[in-house]
């Protein structure tokens, strides 16, 4: 009997397993296939911290879920439509996420007694298939020998049973492929240069992937394929890529829009490493990398980098940003362009080392000793990581300033389709060093000469250096327009000067105790940064209806679960504004004016309300904050009921939402407010 094909326009599809059963890489295979087939997509891979936890434990259990349609999708899913489990562990741990009515495909060769105990089973949920008290009775539930058959195709290798076992989620590729009717060739071709000098291993993991999509070929357990067309999305070239690879481009394309050689000093850390992993390979685009010893050399070193007219840059993740934060005030102090990249996790201290988390905001505004104001930039989803590195390296080489940039782990490993843009059409980035002065012998400066008087307001700065005709060389004079210091390249004659944490005077550069001066030099590095919102573009807001009296705010990697919970209400047909912020310090110019336009405003975070915070003491609004701290991304089907409460406290009306709201998984009917205020 020929299989039934059954359209779709989305599917959520989780693999799940111990950390040795290759699920980043199954689900990272299944990805690059529906990206190459098509659609529009994106992904959360989740695993655990311990680089090996005990296997078949819940601790060790690692996944990748990833979202695929035939439309625009902006999250990963709240809940999976078919779940692939591996072993006991991987259905304990992810069964709570199904919703009624989900599939789950379960590998029940490893159902034995050591593993369901070690996965806190008092039975084996399998035996119980179909029966009354059947535990799983809300799912379709599909149990395959996914090991004992691997193990049978690739008997012809001569592999151990445990080598051998290794394929099986090859086995699952492929069945899965089959039955969402993916291409195998980007499968095909990666194991073949994957494994091009290992024959047996390369033709173990060919055969389990072809022998799992003949088995779904051939099978009577699934009579079911179903078909996800391809999205329409802009017209471009199109490639699949992670947060941190996008990142990692961006910075390399900062430097050559710039003119400036790329220099990266960073420690090793989760989950940031993977940028300094990528931009070791790129040093015929100029770039250096050095893994320091620790994360104070790995900025000491950006920061030298700086100096010597490079484009410093150092990666770290929440811990990292403590103890590199004396460093990034040298940086404020001493005026010259860095990169601080925090690619955010759970905390405090060592805290989730795997898990996404937005609990850094604070730091990143205040967590520096003195008066000592850093812009903040944050990307809202992986492809856009390339133009927020782009826009970060604008800021600090224009206005001669360290720039935090806040990605986290959600953005890091996750990864959607990315429109590959043209060089043509990035901005140039003008470094504007300061030329050598034409001097002879007789206008060179005697050493020692005193320095010109204290200016005493921000309106009457030095003039600029391109204006100081036969004038010596001021350090710290300053752009009228954008507050900055003169860029100099060491080593150059005319253009010696004095550089370091102590205080500046204004204009000379001089190491200064006056009470004036310093009063004055912590107001000008004030003035600086908030002079940055005259080059940002004015703040969006998405208010179709324009009748909205609630508007949703958020930053980062919210956008995703923001924009989904918003379309969940429109479709509803309730109002809702939403509006996101790139720019953190300074916000938007026009961002009062917006925030005073509607009546409530809700501000969804992944921590206890830092923006909220923010708002309230900047525009006095009563921001409402929707705050959770799970270690994974905000659930769209939560956020929309969120915003459906607000609106009917907004405009006096009951807001039931239907098909559109909560669609929660079978085992635990929560309140929808729970968590949100």
């Amino acid at each position: 009997m020929p299989n039934q094909v059954k359209q779709l326009d989305r599917v959520i599809i989780r693999f799940a397993g111990d950390s040795g059963d290759g699920m980043q890489l199954t689900g990272d295979r299944f990805t690059q296939e529906s990206a190459v087939f098509g659609n529009d997509l994106v992904t959360l891979p989740n695993f655990p911290a311990e680089i090996r936890a005990p296997h078949g434990t819940l601790p060790g259990v690692s996944s990748f879920q990833v979202h695929f349609a035939d439309h625009d999708i902006l999250t990963a899913g709240d809940r999976p439509d078919v779940l692939v489990a591996m072993n006991p562990a991987a259905l304990k741990a992810n069964v709570g996420d199904m919703p009624k009515g989900a599939a789950i495909i379960v590998d029940s060769h490893d159902f034995t007694k050591r593993n369901l105990d070690k996965a806190g089973y008092d039975s084996n949920p399998l035996d119980f298939l179909g029966d009354a008290n059947d535990p799983l009775s809300d799912f379709q539930v599909h149990t395959v020998d996914l090991t004992g058959m691997t193990v049978a195709a690739v008997a012809e290798f001569g592999l151990s049973r445990k080598d051998a076992a290794r394929a099986k989620n090859m086995f699952a590729l492929g069945l899965l492929s089959w039955m969402y009717g993916r291409p195998t060739e980007p499968t095909t071709k990666f194991l073949e240069n994957k494994f091009k000098k290992s024959p047996d291993i390369l033709g173990a993991n060919l055969t389990a992937f072809k022998a799992g999509w003949n088995f779904g070929e051939t099978t009577e357990t699934f009579v079911v394929r179903y078909e996800v067309k391809p999205a329409q999305l802009p017209a471009g070239a199109y490639r699949n890529i992670t947060g941190n690879l996008a990142l990692s481009y961006g910075l390399i394309a900062a430097g050559v829009r710039s003119g400036l050689p790329v220099f990266l000093g960073s420690y090793p850390i989760t989950p940031a490493s993977d940028i300094l992993h990528e931009l070791s390979k790129h040093k015929s685009f100029g770039v250096t990398t050095l893994q320091a010893e620790d994360e104070i050399a790995g900025i000491g070193a950006a920061i030298g980098a700086a100096f010597a007219g490079s484009l410093g840059v150092t990666t770290t993740s929440g811990p990292g940003i403590c103890l590199k934060s004396e460093a990034i005030g040298l940086a404020v102090m001493t005026e010259l362009p860095l990169l601080v990249i925090d690619v955010q996790r759970g905390g405090p201290s060592t805290g989730l080392p795997t898990k996404t988390e937005q609990a850094d905001l604070l730091q990143a505004m205040y967590g520096r000793n003195g008066e000592a104001p850093v812009p903040i930039v944050a990307p809202q989803s992986p492809g856009d990581c390339f133009a927020a590195a782009v826009e970060a390296a604008r800021i600090a080489i224009t206005y001669r300033t360290p720039v935090m940039l806040l990605s986290d782990g959600y953005l890091a490993n996750g990864s959607e389709p990315w429109l590959i843009p043209s060089v043509d059409d990035l901005p140039v980035i003008d470094p504007a060093f300061e030329p050598a002065p034409a001097l002879d012998a007789s206008q060179t400066p005697p050493a020692g000469a005193d320095p010109p008087e204290d200016s005493g307001s921000l309106a009457s700065h030095r003039p600029h250096p391109a204006s100081r005709g036969s004038q010596p060389f001021q350090p710290y004079a300053r752009d009228p327009e954008t507050l900055a210091r003169p860029w100099a390249i060491p080593g150059t004659p005319g253009l010696e000067h004095r550089i370091g944490g102590l205080e500046k005077q204004d204009g000379t550069g001089n190491i200064s105790y006056d009470p004036a001066n310093h009063d004055f030099m912590v107001r000008i590095r004030q003035a600086k940064i908030e002079a940055i919102a005259k080059s940002l573009p004015p703040l969006e807001v998405d208010d179709p209806s324009g009748e909205a009296r609630v508007l949703v705010i958020g930053w980062g990697s919210t956008y995703g679960p923001i924009g989904a919970a918003c379309r969940r209400v429109r479709r509803a047909g309730f109002h809702v504004a939403q509006t996101h912020l790139r720019h953190l310090n300074p916000f938007p110019s026009n961002l009062g004016a917006i925030l005073k336009r509607y009546d409530k405003v809700l501000v969804p975070e992944m921590n206890l309300g830092q923006l909220s915070k923010m708002l309230r003491a900047e525009y006095l609004v009563d921001a409402i904050g929707y705050n959770h701290v799970y270690g994974l991304p905000l659930k769209a089907a939560e956020l929309a009921d969120a915003v459906g409460q607000l609106v009917g406290q907004a405009e006096g009306i009951d807001v039931d939402l239907g098909e559109h709201g909560l669609n929660p998984p079978a085992d635990h009917e929560a309140s929808p407010a729970e968590g949100w205020l």
